[in-house]
């Protein structure tokens, strides 16, 4: 069975609901089964490198809330984090993601894309030194990933590197439905939209794997060749 999130890093929900998910995951009966994959999805696609700013002014300017709801709004995500064991840091910056995701492509490729993921989500937020607009940053926790430091500057570089995989999966939240993150499509049968508790997540791969079809053979004949766990046999 096949799992795919849809996630920005600079989504805190993501950061919470990816937890939740885990937890649900890990106590899963057929969690060997199941593989994982994290597609792209852009809060800010405006947002250029190099404009990171303080979260309660994107806060208080994106949603016209005063600097008090603004935190109230930090508070809460950090009460919501250490429910999960978390660790929060209030008041981080907001910048651009786009580089992050194509690392994420590329850790992809390497086998190490949920390790990055999950490091990408700690610096930002739970750590005090911003990740945005740092490239020696992204590369620091590349490497601390397992990929190599040389390659990753290489795609850091290269803005065309892995941008359409970046931009394809932008497309495929529209074609899933999804219209925020975090966003789960299970077997492309089942959607999760957001930050749902473990127990949601449970009750989602419990009926998804219920629901698994088997491939039905539309066309096949007694005389056609095929490969078994013997091997090919030899026609004559």
């Amino acid at each position: 069975m096949r799992v795919e999130i849809w996630t920005d890093i600079s989504c805190p929900w993501c950061y919470v609901g990816q937890a939740r998910f885990d937890k649900a995951l890990a106590a899963f009966p057929h969690r060997d089964e199941v593989e994982v994959v994290h597609r792209s999805f852009q809060l800010d696609p405006g947002r250029t490198k190099g404009d990171a700013e303080p979260i309660l002014d994107v806060l208080m300017k994106g949603k016209g809330w005063s600097r008090t709801q603004a935190l109230a709004n930090e508070e809460n995500l950090e009460r919501q984090s250490a429910a999960e064991g978390l660790p929060y840091v209030m008041g981080r910056d907001h910048g651009y993601t786009f580089d992050m995701h194509r690392l994420l492509h590329f850790a992809g490729e390497q086998g190490r894309g949920h390790e990055l993921l999950a490091l990408l989500y700690r610096a930002n937020f739970a750590e005090e030194r911003s990740v945005y607009d740092d490239d020696e940053r992204l590369v620091e926790l590349s490497v601390r990933a397992g990929l190599d430091a040389d390659a990753t500057r290489a795609v850091l570089a290269d803005p065309s590197a892995y941008a359409e995989d970046v931009r394809a999966d932008v497309r495929e939240a529209t074609a899933v439905g999804a219209t925020g993150v975090p966003f789960f499509v299970l077997d492309r049968k089942f959607g999760v939209s957001g930050a749902q508790p473990a127990e949601v997540f449970s009750r989602a791969l419990a009926r998804a794997w219920e629901n698994r079809s088997p491939v039905q053979v539309v066309a096949g004949a007694a005389d056609g060749h095929a490969c078994g766990p013997d091997g090919c046999p030899v026609p004559h």
